[in-house]
């Protein structure tokens, strides 16, 4: 059973092309501004967002809600995203995962939201809001 958090922003997940700089104050928000996650690749630049800072020039899928695994973790640990992942995929949900150093995160399309929060309930998960 894990302790998820529910966080009270929409979310975006935006593309960006290869070799694009990260956008200026990205990174750098208030600290109550929500999560900001960044990925380079050769091929693109991935950034998941509040939806109130998609970059400009970005493609973009919105409206997503993100979901907080209370942390840290050990980094040992096996099985939670699956424990996460199993109950979102028979209940049909899909989803968007990235990790940090302490913890995990789930987007959830913002129109799921209600099925993808049963689905981990009847998991045994508890779900804050």
């Amino acid at each position: 059973m894990l302790d998820i958090a529910l966080l009270p922003e929409e979310y975006a997940v935006c593309r960006l092309p290869a070799g694009s700089p990260v956008p200026a104050g990205l990174l750098n928000p208030p600290a109550d501004s929500g999560v900001v996650s960044v990925t380079r690749t050769g091929d693109e630049l991935s950034i998941i967002c509040p939806a109130d800072q998609v970059p400009a020039d970005a493609t973009v899928q919105t409206p997503w809600r993100c979901l907080r695994v209370a942390g840290p973790l050990d980094l040992a640990l096996t099985g939670i995203l699956a424990s996460l992942v199993v109950p979102l995929a028979d209940a049909r949900v899909n989803i968007v995962a990235f990790s940090t150093y302490d913890t995990d995160y789930l987007l959830v399309p913002s129109v799921r939201l209600a099925e993808a929060l049963e689905a981990l309930r009847q998991f045994g998960h508890r779900i804050t809001t």
